[in-house]
């Protein structure tokens, strides 16, 4: 998902998502979401991270070296970015085995993976694969009606299709010297969200689990997609909080430190606490979304993503009492 306000059919999910492109009138055409590996800057021995520039729909995107391989973590969205970024990381690897991995299955982080095909091994974890192969189509199709320079780079974008699937007990990646953990971290952005742990450079890469300067990103959309849980990512961010980690690669917006993590689990908190403390009183869906969107935005007044308020108070007044 993005930092920048996303298409209007995602706030209606009953519309057809495909039926008014975001370069029809009356929309104002969305940058155009370009990975730049020019950009790569290096946080710790061997590791670059190509930031997003608050650039919508482009993630922060890491190149993790060992001594025998390279690790590429998140794609980019469609194939002009991924080969950008395969011909930057072959640079980087010179002649090293190249590996691939993806955080969660939002198009701008893994709709790029095909590029990479027969050049690197490209591993995810078993809830992850299960939501490519469930909700690729349809998330395929929805980008798609965003229109404008969303569409055209995902034209001909088949689904990703990874080559390793590891269990729940998470895959230690050895790329010669430098040992990468990669760990499910259950539901919470969504159902098959994986961190990408680097022990060595004490460096952490959450994808979306975590963002900078704006509203958690809640992929609520009944009745088509609701896997994502506010009380359990909540409860994955305390856990990652605790490890505090040296450097916090967000999905998207600025890297940071440990405080990152603890932002989104208080923000997370407060939005479970003031939307169940409404739903207690009985107050009516409307008028819980209206009273907590503007304690929130007063109270982070700074922060963009406004319309993922809605999306986070509908999702845990689902789970209230639950």
């Amino acid at each position: 998902m993005t930092d920048e306000p996303m298409y209007d059919a995602m706030s209606d999910p009953t519309s057809d998502p495909t039926s008014e492109p975001m370069d029809a009138p009356g929309h104002a055409e969305m940058p155009d979401p370009a990975v730049q590996p020019s950009g790569a800057q290096e946080i710790a021995p061997g590791l670059l991270v190509i930031p997003n520039q608050r650039v919508g729909l482009v993630p922060n995107i890491g190149v993790i070296g060992g001594t025998r391989a390279v690790l590429v973590v998140e794609t980019g969205l469609g194939t002009a970015n991924a080969e950008r970024l395969l011909a930057f990381a072959l640079e980087v690897a010179k002649g090293r085995r190249l590996y691939l991995t993806t955080t969660h299955f939002h198009p701008e982080h893994a709709f790029g993976a095909h590029v990479f095909a027969g050049r690197a091994t490209y591993l995810v974890n078993r809830a992850q694969a299960d939501d490519l192969a469930a909700k690729g189509p349809g998330y395929l199709d929805m980008f798609r009606g965003l229109g404008g320079p969303v569409a055209r780079h995902l034209d001909g974008v088949p689904v990703p299709a990874p080559d390793v699937v590891y269990d729940d007990a998470g895959y230690d990646l050895d790329l010669g010297g430098r040992t990468v953990r990669l760990r499910p971290t259950g539901r919470g952005h969504t159902r098959g969200d994986q961190v990408v742990e680097v022990p060595d450079a004490e460096v952490l890469f959450t994808g979306d689990l975590a963002e900078t300067g704006q509203f958690a990103i809640f992929p609520w959309f009944p009745p088509y997609d609701t896997d994502v849980s506010g009380v359990r990512w909540l409860s994955v961010m305390d856990r990652l909080a605790a490890r505090r980690p040296r450097v916090v690669v967000p999905g998207h917006g600025d890297l940071g430190g440990p405080g990152v993590l603890a932002a989104v689990a208080d923000y997370l908190r407060e939005l479970r606490d003031e939307t169940w403390r409404r739903r207690d009183a009985a107050m009516g869906p409307d008028a819980i979304v209206a009273e907590v969107r503007a304690l929130l935005t007063e109270r982070h007044p700074e922060w963009t993503g406004q319309e993922w308020i809605e999306r986070g108070v509908g999702c845990l007044c689902a789970e209230h009492g639950a």
